[in-house]
């Protein structure tokens, strides 16, 4: 007779959630209420934190929230070394950790997007990507998230939090580039756009993957 397996074996994972954003806070307030909203919608639904590790700005207000809502164990920083002084300033080991969660050091920012998207690729329905209000680093991050998936390297969904209509010029772009014939209508819904953290959890949960994405062969023969 066949092994039973256990109950646990048969449990999906838990949703991980990557989180790219500004080191800033921005100059409007709502940016980090934002911040805290998401927080409190993805301690509701049981998802964990992936996020570039920094301590000022969004990033920091959207970890120590999740933190103080699910616990250092929801949160995991990933930023390369170089960046260490300048997003994480002022750390005090064990005890930073139990505010902001605990962190991987990278040697640079391919290994830590590299990381935070493998942890994204492991965990359950409901992982994805998530873009907060940021700079040229938010939308590098959230760009290579977009080709990868068009390049079928990940499946799964990607959100920008449109904040007081902050991405509303990139979204324009996204139509304005289907209509000149550069994105296809159906990559066009790649990128989702959610207006409050529990829209953003929605999008993620009911995340379609676009028909015309392309499916290639990304393992190392």
């Amino acid at each position: 007779m066949g092994q039973e397996s256990s109950p646990a074996a048969n449990t999906p994972a838990d949703p991980v959630i990557a989180v790219f954003c500004g080191a800033s806070t921005g100059t409007s307030p709502a940016h980090l209420e934002a911040a805290r909203s998401l927080a409190q919608a993805m301690h509701a639904s049981n998802a964990s934190l992936v996020y570039g590790a920094g301590t000022t700005g969004i990033m920091g207000e959207i970890a120590k929230t999740l933190v103080s809502l699910s616990g250092p164990q929801s949160v995991h920083g990933v930023i390369p070394r170089s960046l260490l002084g300048k997003e994480r300033p002022a750390e005090s080991g064990g005890e930073d950790e139990q505010i902001f969660g605990p962190k991987t050091i990278t040697k640079n920012m391919h290994e830590r997007k590299a990381l935070m998207g493998q942890k994204v690729r492991d965990g359950g329905p409901g992982s994805g990507f998530v873009a907060l209000s940021g700079g040229y680093g938010t939308l590098e991050e959230l760009f290579e998230m977009i080709t990868w998936n068009q390049l079928g390297i990940h499946g799964k969904g990607i959100v920008v939090y449109n904040v007081e209509g902050y991405y509303d010029g990139l979204i324009s772009w996204v139509r304005s580039s289907v209509t000149s014939g550069f994105i296809t209508p159906g990559n066009a819904g790649i990128m989702a756009e959610a207006l409050t953290g529990e829209e953003v959890i929605k999008q993620l949960k009911e995340y379609k993957l676009s028909e015309d994405r392309l499916q290639l062969d990304w393992e190392e023969k």
